[in-house]
């Protein structure tokens, strides 16, 4: 069962087009199998959670709390690394503002 803060390497399916693309991202929550992200991206002009190489990412990014899917556990490739406890605190703070605008 996957959990907030796991980055995962994942299949997305992007809304622009049909084309799915591997990439990473951050695990909101997994229910009855479907498992909710954020998508991950580095370009670095886009607004969202700061994700440094310090944390484990391959190259300084952004968690784009503006671009959630919900995927099957069958398209998450593997588990890169856990955010921490901090982190997720921020990535849950910032998702409740979202939800009260």
């Amino acid at each position: 069962m996957h959990k907030l803060g796991e980055v995962v390497l994942a299949e997305i399916q992007f809304a622009d087009s049909l084309d799915i693309k591997t990439r990473p991202a951050t695990v909101l929550f997994e229910e009855y199998g479907n498992i909710v992200i954020a998508g991950i991206t580095s370009n670095l002009k886009m607004g969202g959670i700061p994700l440094s190489k310090k944390e484990g990412a391959v190259k300084e990014s952004i968690i784009k709390l503006n671009y959630i899917f919900t995927i099957s556990e069958k398209m998450v490739k593997k588990v890169l690394f856990s955010l921490s406890n901090e982190k997720k605190k921020i990535i849950v703070n910032e998702f409740i503002k979202k939800l009260s605008v």
